[in-house]
């Protein structure tokens, strides 16, 4: 197997020189409308997917339906006294289109707590993995369990017209948000807390009650997960858990099956991930500075460190944005409200004040402004959710937001199954040298 091994990684150094030279001499000629850089570079910047969920504009940011993220936070049904949006009003606008009144966000309060029941073999399920076990892979199984529910594959089977295949998608969808906080907070409190769950509360809104459900009643902590789960829940149809759960629910998968695959690209440290290592690299830094209130000298001196270690700084940089994320904004705005005298809120802060300048004299990336993953971690740390793993899972609940509203409008417009069309390296260097005329 050593000599297998071996044998590979020499065909794929080379073939990874070859590339580079190709992109350095050919990247920019275009192959049918597409350059053949963006062909080897993820496909950035490819106009290749509909997502009628959300859009995300490079100066503006994530808009949803032509609303912004301030437009949320202004517009959106609040619970009574509260000042944050309420995700039961933005699930309404990604499906309707509409801006909810308050009655349209607590119908589909209710319907989820209605349809909020976990069988219990998917906590048989959970309970069989080590303790050790990443939240998101207990998250994804707990996921997969639940599929036994699925109206959808039930239907299928039975025998359906394409014409109906919506309406099932559409309840599969809509049990699914339901019932994730429940699974996730069974997760949190099994991992972290000795398996001293805690049972919903019927009279609290989806987000206060996941909240609730986790062990924290702090009225501000219920304020906090009502905009964190509407900030994280959609980032148009690209990104890597919205596009894998889209493919993998084009082939007529059932929500459960696509979203559980969704779950698992978001537990990749580029994804979901990013979250949870801002937290790691600011406890480094105060590990090393010996101090929790860090100067922006000393954070500038840090970073620089970071960097020259051939590192990044995590929560900066996006694939699509240039300018600050507005979902960091709408976080700093939180604290602002509050929680202005947290010393990690204040170190992130200080952070941003230096961050920037310093990316962009390096040209390290091409938007060196923050994004979501930049602050959220510093407001779960402080309301007492320290357990840095487990922020991915909080990423997934808000997350089916945007994907399962994206399905049920996938089915209903037919959309067909996706199948690009890929080429390989070999038939690019005929292409270049002449050999064939197109691809």
């Amino acid at each position: 197997m050593n000599k297998l091994k071996q044998k590979f990684e020499k065909n794929a150094k080379e073939l990874g020189s070859e590339i580079k030279e190709l992109l350095k001499e050919h990247g920019n000629k275009k192959i049918q409308e597409t350059t053949l850089s963006q062909i080897y570079s993820g496909m950035r910047g490819m106009l290749g997917l509909v997502c009628e969920t959300s859009l995300l504009d490079p100066e503006d940011g994530i808009h949803f339906k032509g609303y912004s993220i301030p437009d949320l936070v202004e517009k959106l049904p609040k619970a009574e006294g509260g000042t944050q949006p309420l995700p039961e009003g933005l699930f309404y606008l990604m499906l309707i289109g509409d801006l909810p009144d308050e009655a349209d966000a607590d119908e589909i309060s209710a319907a989820w707590g209605r349809r909020s029941h976990v069988p219990n073999h998917v906590f048989e399920a959970i309970d069989k993995l080590p303790l050790h076990t990443h939240p998101m892979t207990m998250f994804s199984i707990g996921i997969m369990a639940m599929q036994t529910e699925s109206v959808f594959a039930k239907a299928y089977k039975e025998g359906i017209s394409k014409s109906e295949y919506w309406s099932h998608i559409f309840e599969d969808c809509l049990n699914l948000t339901a019932r994730l906080p429940r699974v996730a907070a069974y997760i949190y409190r099994r991992k972290y807390k000795n398996s001293d769950h805690i049972h919903p509360d019927g009279m609290l809104d989806w987000a206060a009650n996941f909240a609730h459900m986790l062990g924290y009643d702090d009225k501000e902590f219920h304020e906090l997960m009502r905009v964190y789960l509407c900030i994280h829940c959609d980032h148009e149809g690209g990104n890597v858990s919205a596009h894998t759960s889209h493919v993998v629910s084009s082939a007529l998968a059932d929500p459960y099956l696509a979203f559980a695959a969704g779950m698992n690209g978001l537990a990749g440290p580029l994804h979901g991930l990013a979250n949870q290592e801002v937290i790691r690299w600011i406890k480094e830094m105060y590990s090393e500075l010996n101090t929790t209130e860090p100067t922006e000298e000393q954070i500038a001196e840090y970073v620089r460190k970071t960097l020259d270690d051939g590192k990044v700084i995590p929560g900066y940089g996006h694939a699509v944005l240039r300018k600050t994320d507005p979902r960091f904004t709408a976080q700093m705005e939180f604290a602002k409200q509050y929680i202005p005298d947290s010393n990690m809120v204040q170190t992130v802060w200080n952070i941003y004040n230096v961050v920037p300048g310093i990316l962009g004299e390096m040209g390290k990336v091409k938007n060196p402004w923050p994004n979501v993953d930049a602050h959220s971690g510093a407001l779960l740390q402080h309301y007492g959710l320290v357990e840095e793993e487990f922020y991915t899972v909080l990423f997934g609940v808000s997350r089916s937001l945007g994907i399962l509203a994206g399905m049920c409008w996938d089915r209903a417009l037919g959309m067909p199954l996706e199948r690009p069309k890929s080429i390989s390296t070999r038939m690019v260097k005929k292409w270049v040298n002449g050999e064939v005329d197109s691809i």
